[in-house]
């Protein structure tokens, strides 16, 4: 009876050992399958309306799998404004002052974003960008980044594109507008990224270390007020929602108790503000307009 025991609990263990293999293999096939491609869901890095050819030309494109957008048609590509396909952490760098490059190709002024899910995408040739090498700012999809170019080498304009996923590697078929571009091929692509609501965020325009902490409705936008508790510093923007890209009236305010109002106004495209105050543990007064809808709150939000 022993020594049946012994064998009946060796053949469950011989049984338990290979269903937890199996268990292994499927869950790493999975995560290998998970980790094929850049999981955000990307829009054309152009301006509503566009057109432009995604080329995934191959072979001899460094890095396999990235696209160079091109002219379509009798639009030229070169100083298109180029906008971020998904939201994440932008960063902001330059090749042209190096002794040597980046690795695989001349990137010239480039843009990575870093996204929720740990994928990546990298803009680059830009002919402008909106912040300096070194810099970062919180993007959201849609937020213009740069300009197309062609810096990095003599390159036509044009704007080199990856996807890059969580581990590392470059898509070699990325989607973008729901479109898929595998290698060999191009495809014209329309973009619908930026088509409505404000490409920004109260939180991109206040800067890193800042949070929402209360918001008010005004007819044709939105006011915020933010606090960094890192800093102690708060920070007011409003936000249109109609009118996007003409300047109208537009305001932001501040007021520390005991300390001095500052009122940012003015006619602007997006926001106004950022207006910001080292105020920890004081209570502000704070509010904006767009156009002659305003608010303004009482003294609050005191520690």
């Amino acid at each position: 009876m022993a020594a049946s025991a012994r064998a009946i609990r060796k053949g469950l263990l011989a049984a338990l050992t290979a269903a937890l293999t199996v268990v292994g293999a499927v869950a790493a096939a999975s995560a290998q399958a998970d980790d094929v491609g850049a999981q955000a869901a990307h829009k054309s890095p152009f301006n509503c309306g566009k057109t432009f050819y995604a080329n995934n030309w191959s072979p001899g494109h460094s890095p396999s799998g990235s696209i160079d957008w091109q002219s379509h048609g009798g639009d030229a590509i070169g100083g298109e404004t180029v906008r971020a396909t998904a939201g994440g952490t932008a960063r902001f760098f330059t090749t042209l002052a190096a002794t040597d490059d980046v690795g695989v190709m001349a990137y010239g002024r480039y843009v990575v974003i870093t996204h929720g899910d740990g994928t990546k995408t990298r803009y680059a040739h830009l002919a402008t960008m909106v912040r300096n090498p070194g810099a970062s700012m919180s993007v959201s999809q849609g937020t213009a980044i740069g300009t197309v170019g062609g810096t990095g080498g003599p390159y036509a304009p044009h704007l080199h594109y990856e996807q890059i996923t969580a581990g590392g590697s470059v898509d070699s078929s990325p989607t973008v507008q729901g479109v898929t571009v595998s290698l060999g091929q191009k495809k014209a692509i329309t973009s619908n990224n930026n088509c409505g609501g404000n490409p920004y965020s109260p939180e991109e325009v206040c800067g890193g270390g800042f949070g929402v902490v209360d918001s008010a409705a005004l007819t044709g936008g939105r006011v915020y007020l933010l606090y960094n508790s890192g800093s102690g510093d708060n920070c007011v923007v409003t936000l249109k929602s109609t009118n996007l890209g003409t300047a109208t009236a537009v305001s932001a305010l501040l007021e520390p108790q005991g300390g001095t109002r500052t009122t940012d106004q003015g006619s602007y495209g997006y926001y106004a503000g950022p207006v910001k105050k080292h105020a920890p543990n004081v209570c502000v007064k704070w509010g904006g307009s767009v156009g002659s809808s305003s608010y303004t709150s009482p003294f609050e939000h005191c520690g």
